[in-house]
């Protein structure tokens, strides 16, 4: 199976970082976002992944063509124009990169790189900023049991202030961010036919805006609930915290050894 990445977006939220190169390229633990979200499928069996480029998609494309000289210990010897490998380290990964243009939006994307998935019968679909430790694997068998178009993972953030306990008006302790109200929402996770892909207009529709809601109206979207870790990095605080929780082990969405 396939996994498509969307990597394009100017990420004006986390605009600290991203000044200088794409969301999906910020780092936690030392490693872009983007490469913690290949490791999480990779952990799941998939290792084909079409990334959708766009701001900056120059330092994503660096990143990969660099990659075996970022994972391993190098000697440069520049006297003789050599350079020697020492304990080289690699993933069992393709990765396709694609330009799908800078101020495309989510749809569009998904539109310009039909080609590299029009043959599975399905694939995988997510955002380049989310981390979870949903079971991949799960939720593409969910998929292939109900016949429709489109599975969305669906979770419930945390709440993002602790909550005061009372009876009446006195305070009787306190819950540090407790979950969220109840409500589920789309958690960036989708396993989809390449069907999916004749709701999309061109390069100004939205995955969300529009795809979701012509594909639900039809009755092709099912909801795969995840109630494990999830967190999308969007603001500085978000990748703060990731980063905290990475530092301190207890980063839950590294579901690989």
């Amino acid at each position: 199976m396939k996994a498509v990445i969307l990597a394009g977006g100017y990420g004006t939220r986390l605009s600290e970082e991203t000044h200088l190169r794409p969301k999906p390229m910020v780092e936690i633990g030392g490693r872009p976002v983007l490469w913690h979200i290949l490791k999480i499928f990779s952990a799941h069996g998939i290792n084909d992944f079409i990334i959708c480029c766009g701001y900056k998609g120059y330092v994503i494309k660096e990143y990969f063509c660099n990659y075996f000289l970022h994972m391993s210990d190098v000697t440069v010897d520049m006297a003789n124009n050599r350079t020697e490998i020492h304990h080289a380290s690699a993933e069992p990964w393709r990765v396709t990169l694609i330009d799908t243009g800078e101020d495309t939006l989510t749809g569009g994307r998904l539109k310009r790189v039909r080609r590299f998935v029009e043959d599975e019968p399905h694939f995988c679909f997510t955002y380049g900023d989310g981390l979870s430790d949903v079971n991949i694997a799960s939720l593409a068998a969910f998929h292939e049991t109900h016949g429709k178009l489109a599975t969305v993972t669906a979770v419930q953030p945390p709440g993002r202030y602790g909550a005061l306990l009372t009876e009446g008006t006195k305070v009787t302790g306190f819950v540090e961010k407790p979950q969220g109200d109840g409500g589920w929402i789309n958690g960036g996770f989708f396993v989809i036919s390449p069907k999916t892909i004749d709701y999309i207009d061109g390069d100004s529709s939205s995955w969300e805006v529009d795809v979701l809601h012509r594909l639900a109206a039809d009755g092709e979207l099912q909801v795969y609930n995840h109630q494990g870790f999830w967190q999308a990095m969007d603001t500085l605080r978000d990748k703060t915290m990731l980063e905290d929780l990475w530092q301190r082990g207890e980063a839950k969405w590294k579901v690989w050894a």
